[in-house]
């Protein structure tokens, strides 16, 4: 059941800020636990005026930033320290920016050779006084939450994690070695979806400031359709709801079916968010 019109908060600059903060406290929470599982890569971030730049790698697509416009006016010095962030560490700068971030940004960006690579539906839906969604039909599909602090759980949940990906083995593997930093961030909650005693999905979700971020959906190429996602998405709205989250959000590439299925539980688009990078010299 969706809730209903009049609970969904009004989508405003206060509403974006919290949505933003909480896609950047994540991230830099992936980070930190990527320096301290692999301090070779130099992982780290930098809150500069509100924006928070991200580098896990030259590469990475968590090499980016999260805010900029958000929490102060962008100006050109605000970029030049951005851009040194990465630039000094090897990177190429990318910039995620929320359509009601500071509109002064459209100019700088336009005048440093910036343009759009990549649009992100990102989607939203209160959590308290309303009717959590219920898991699939097949009661025999369970959901778990893992032990924090249990190192072969996490293990075997970016597994899981990255079986959902086993016809594409190289994206596999990189989803595994994603899933192995994230099950050991703070404030990171992973899920495992089980039939018969044996995993079939995975789910994760990060709480900071009363909003749950959701992420990280994967279900084994033969036990698709059994209804582990549904069975995922109920467990962390209601785990979320129960440690105090008064808001859920996602985010997904517009018009996908990983949107489509997020609208028809509830979700709506609260805007569509630009990656910025650079398009010429």
């Amino acid at each position: 059941m969706s809730a209903p019109a009049d609970r969904f908060p009004l989508v405003d600059i206060a509403l974006s800020r919290r949505l933003e903060r909480t896609e950047a406290h994540a991230n830099a929470a992936f980070v930190e636990s990527r320096a301290r599982l692999e301090p070779e890569v130099g992982a780290s971030w930098k809150d500069i005026g509100g924006a928070f730049a991200l580098f896990d790698g030259v590469g990475s697509p968590l090499t980016q930033t999260f805010g900029l416009g958000m929490f102060s006016t962008a100006d050109a010095a605000q970029l030049d320290e951005l851009d040194a962030f990465f630039v000094d560490r090897g990177a190429v700068p990318f910039y995620e920016v929320s359509p009601l971030a500071d509109a002064s940004l459209l100019s700088l960006f336009a005048e440093r050779g910036y343009g759009p690579v990549e649009l992100t539906s990102i989607l939203h839906q209160p959590l308290l006084e309303r009717a959590l969604p219920s898991s699939h039909p097949d009661s025999r599909v369970t959901v778990r939450r893992l032990d924090d602090a249990d190192v072969a759980e996490a293990d075997h949940w970016a597994a899981v994690s990255a079986g959902g990906w086993a016809e594409t083995p190289e994206l596999s593997e990189f989803i595994r070695a994603l899933g192995r930093v994230n099950a050991r961030a703070m404030d990171t909650h992973c899920f495992l979806a089980e039939r018969g005693g044996q995993a079939i999905g995975a789910g994760a979700m990060h709480v900071h400031g009363g909003v749950a971020l959701l992420a990280g959906a994967s279900t084994i190429p033969t036990s698709r359709r059994l209804g582990a996602q549904q069975a995922l998405l109920a467990a962390r709205l209601r785990f979320a709801a129960e440690s105090g989250c008064d808001l859920a959000m996602m985010g997904a590439a517009p018009g996908s079916a990983s949107q489509r299925n997020a609208e028809r539980q509830g979700f709506r688009i609260a805007y569509t968010r630009i990656k910025w990078g650079r398009q010429r010299p």
